[in-house]
């Protein structure tokens, strides 16, 4: 009966830890944006995801720059990210297996309403960044190397600018996320670049507005990659891949149009085009 006993038991804890492992094999890491996760949209699109799939997600959000280092370290198994000259780049190091569209929305310059620069309404964002130059008026870039700081010295590089090389005065790099730049702006009475989505998730808009919106330089355009097992085998492909199939789907592709904040949706799907 001893016996008998020790090797039920055996078998019971072989059984609850083949159990644990398969319960820790369903959890994925996706480094992504912080957008996706400020906006709400991960909160939005996760528990639709696991109700298809069973598959937990774990999300380290970070400035696009980061989320791609994170990811060549092979702390991810899939990279949700905003800046397709980066993500190209970490394709071609070998570090992503195919990029692939999955969904955009658009960037907005965010000024303090007594509009200093004088750009409220325009829908050209290179005259309005020489606008806020001649004026020296503030000027608050997250300088943390994520989508949106790459996409705002772009724009800085399209109007022949260079604010962050030259240390201008009135230009305040922070090495910060959207919201912790938004606070800035605020208590500066400064302009920046903003995402769509976090700036319409926003709470703390009081003092603050769209300035310059409309222009089609400031597309925003997210993509999705599984991060390439040749480079870190413990990479969990099936899993990565299911979050890649899901969201790029009709089902995953209509939850993230669904997603909307006071009417307002922050994300529009275009795997597909």
């Amino acid at each position: 009966m001893n016996f008998l006993k020790i090797v039920f038991t055996a078998t019971a804890l072989s059984l609850a830890t083949f159990s644990s492992v398969c319960a820790q094999d369903k959890t994925i890491t996706i480094a992504s944006t912080t957008s996706t996760q400020d906006s709400g949209l991960f909160n939005h699109l996760l528990p639709a995801f696991k109700a298809k799939t069973g598959i937990d997600v774990k999300v380290i959000a970070q400035g696009t720059g980061q989320a791609l280092d994170t990811a060549r370290r092979g702390d991810a198994d899939v990279v949700f990210v905003h800046a397709k000259s980066a993500e190209e780049k970490f394709l071609a190091e070998g570090f992503g297996v195919k990029r692939l569209d999955v969904m955009y929305n658009d960037f907005v310059l965010i000024g303090p309403a007594s509009d200093p620069a004088g750009v409220k309404g325009s829908k050209d964002i290179v005259a309005s960044l020489k606008a806020i130059k001649a004026k020296a008026a503030p000027f608050v870039s997250r300088g943390d190397k994520s989508g949106t700081h790459l996409a705002e010295l772009d724009l800085w590089k399209a109007a022949g600018l260079d604010p962050a090389g030259g240390k201008a005065d009135w230009y305040k790099e922070i090495g910060q996320g959207m919201g912790a730049a938004l606070n800035t702006a605020k208590a500066m009475g400064a302009y920046l670049l903003s995402d769509r989505a976090t700036w319409i998730s926003f709470k703390g808009k009081d003092g603050l507005a769209i300035a310059v919106e409309g222009d089609t330089r400031l597309f925003n355009q997210y993509g999705v990659m599984l991060v390439n097992p040749a480079k870190h085998p413990h990479v969990k492909v099936a899993l990565g891949q299911a979050f890649v199939d899901y969201v790029l789907s009709a089902e995953g592709q209509k939850v993230i149009a669904d997603y909307k904040i006071e009417g307002q949706q922050l994300f529009f799907p275009n795997a597909n085009k």
